[in-house]
């Protein structure tokens, strides 16, 4: 295909080319996830979930990678202005832009932090009529490979 969106196959039909297909190779899991940080520290909760989204993540690459699914991670730092106009939106993770909670039918909740977020009502996760401040590997792991499998 030439750059003028026309075929040019050898037999002249000068076509409209197709669009293009990625192939398998250039499929993507973004996983982004965002906590607040504030002068280079962050809560207890935030922390240890960083350690559960960077196991998650490895363990993706390792199912994901050879099927042709490149897991790439995102951490976006809230500043404290953006933290205090919306404090569920730290410890939040997404795939491709869906929501953990709404890729494995969870539901988000609140309840009282502690450290750089002062008093406020933090992001927790509701699934199997269980709370957590923490986000574990298997759950983002499960939601992980939900998303691969659309792709």
């Amino acid at each position: 295909m030439n750059k003028t969106n026309k075929c040019n196959c050898r037999c002249g039909c000068n076509n409209v080319k197709p669009k293009e297909v990625k192939d398998d190779s250039e499929k993507s899991l973004v996983i982004t996830w965002q906590r607040l940080i504030s002068e280079g520290s962050t809560c207890p909760r935030c922390e240890s979930t960083e350690n559960e989204v960077d196991n998650a993540v490895l363990e993706l690459k390792k199912r994901l990678n050879p099927s042709g699914i490149d897991v790439v991670l995102e951490k976006i730092e809230l500043t404290i202005e953006e933290f205090k106009k919306n404090p569920r939106s730290s410890n939040s993770i997404s795939f491709n832009g869906q929501l953990l909670e709404d890729v494995i039918g969870a539901k988000t909740g609140q309840s009282q932090c502690c450290d750089v977020c002062g008093d406020e009502e933090c992001r927790t996760v509701e699934a199997q009529e269980k709370s957590y401040e923490i986000i574990p590997a298997e759950m983002i792991i499960e939601a992980g490979l939900k998303v691969a499998h659309d792709l």
